[in-house]
């Protein structure tokens, strides 16, 4: 593995910068958003057609907000951070001005006619929205056969993640600033890790999925994507709160995610379960959470052991509770309209429509036990650190996106089991690039945290990016 930070050339282009940076030439009247929002048009021409991350691409409409966002900058109106920087959405945030596929081929035309509240709350403070951004159908785990797969831009041989494939790729080769995603059974850390990206999987609940088409809705997460902690924390800040369209959508206040993130993270108690992480890993995964692991202690965290509960059941139990909900999600078209679905979702909602009542009260008693098991385990400590996969990217063995698990059996195997525990138990996960292996893929590391504790992980992940590069890394299309 690469345990070395790269070197990062003194001049970058806008299109390498981060959100937070861009805002900032924004704020200050040194690049215009037309400007940065031309910038990154001409980066989708130059390499959307290799990469194929966007479903829709919105370039008038782009370039027309773009406008009006440099008319409020100079007359003086400040939205916040992301006030005329060029953004994305996963194509499962449904939106007026253009249709809602999620993925799917049979929606590929679908016209809601309203904003989800993510992608109001969004424009509201100002971003630009170049497009929607390509997905596995209906947020599971393959592509429709007949629907854009988003190529991995660090080399295209490598799985790109699942299910926000098109953003993940889209903010590494920067086609976007950032995007959105959501996440399922690890959708947001998947591509986050495959692409070398930054990602935050918030508290269920914390962001409202009013307007978001939906995989498993008490599984079901949106978060954002992009290339650092800071980045994440000015996202969040736009979408997250309660919202009256939305009654899961959590009341809890709002926090200054940014303003507190330069805060030290001395004393920060970070739980490693050294069996199940380390010892158990493959040889580059390991070693790339050693180095980080070295380094939040360097920070002065304290390290603490845990143990964590990782059951040999989990992902049969994970699939029973999605593919309950999946069906009812999809009762509208299947199996009405069956023959238009593919093969990885197709063979979820299969198993969904096979299980009986005992199946899904056995599912959901087993969560409940499982989630006072990780409650106990995570008692002594602030986060746990983990890694996103136990071993390197795999290579691509079919042609809808998938990694090498069979994309028609919805038994995922062993992919699920550092990523599911956060979506059962709904507690938030960050994502961070921790290195890469010997192949030149990326490879990343989470921290999951406390429910509501968001602002902690964005704390700690912007401490290890301060004194790291790893997110600074581009790859080389």
């Amino acid at each position: 593995m690469n345990t070395q930070s790269p070197r990062i050339a003194p001049a970058r282009a806008i299109i390498d910068l981060s959100l937070t940076e861009v805002s900032a030439l924004i704020a200050s009247g040194t690049a215009t958003p037309t400007e940065v929002t031309e910038a990154a048009l001409n980066r989708i021409a130059q390499l959307e057609g290799g990469l194929t991350a966007y479903q829709h691409l919105l370039a008038d409409r782009a370039r027309d907000k773009a406008a009006l966002a440099t008319q409020e900058r100079q007359a003086g109106l400040d939205r916040g951070p992301l006030h005329g920087v060029p953004l994305a959405l996963k194509d499962l945030c449904e939106t007026e001005f253009a249709p809602t596929a999620a993925g799917m081929a049979l929606y590929r035309d679908n016209r809601t006619g309203r904003d989800a509240t993510v992608t109001a709350r969004l424009e509201q403070a100002g971003a630009v929205i170049l497009g929607k951004l390509a997905m596995t159908e209906g947020a599971y785990a393959g592509h429709h056969p007949d629907m854009p797969v988003p190529k991995n831009p660090w080399d295209a041989r490598l799985w790109a993640g699942s299910s926000s494939s098109g953003s993940g790729v889209a903010v590494a080769a920067g086609l976007c600033f950032g995007a959105l995603g959501s996440d399922t059974g690890g959708s947001i850390r998947f591509p986050s890790h495959a692409n070398g990206i930054t990602g935050l999987k918030p508290t269920w609940g914390r962001v409202s999925r009013h307007g978001v088409f939906a995989l498993a809705d008490s599984l079901d997460h949106v978060g954002p994507m992009a290339r650092s902690a800071a980045d994440c924390a000015a996202m969040l800040q736009a979408i997250a709160g309660a919202d009256a369209a939305d009654p899961t959508a959590l009341t809890a206040p709002v926090p200054d995610y940014l303003a507190g993130l330069g805060a030290p993270i001395r004393g920060l108690r970070i739980g490693v379960d050294h069996a199940a992480i380390l010892d158990a890993a493959a040889p580059d995964t390991a070693a790339m959470m050693q180095a980080a692991i070295a380094v939040f202690a360097a920070l002065g965290a304290l390290i603490v052991p845990v143990t964590l509960p990782f059951p040999d059941e989990m992902t049969d139990h994970w699939t029973a509770l999605c593919a309950i909900e999946v069906a009812l999600a999809h009762a509208a078209t299947y199996p009405a309209r069956a023959a238009e679905y593919g093969p990885s979702l197709g063979g979820l909602l299969q198993a969904g429509h096979a299980l009986d009542a005992l199946d899904v009260g056995r599912a959901m008693q087993w969560r409940l036990g499982f989630n006072g098991a990780l409650a106990c385990a995570m008692e002594g400590v602030d986060m746990v650190i983990l890694p996103v996969v136990g071993a390197p990217l795999p290579w691509l063995d079919n042609a809808i996106g998938a990694p090498s698990v069979d994309p028609a059996n919805p038994d995922l195997g062993n992919l699920l089991r550092f990523t599911a525990p956060a979506d059962l138990a709904g507690l938030p996960a960050l994502t961070l690039p921790g290195g890469f292996d010997d192949r030149g893929g990326p490879m990343g590391f989470q921290l999951m945290g406390r429910a509501l504790d968001e602002g902690g992980l964005l704390r700690a992940g912007h401490a290890f990016q301060s004194v790291t590069d790893w997110h600074l890394r581009r790859p080389p299309c």
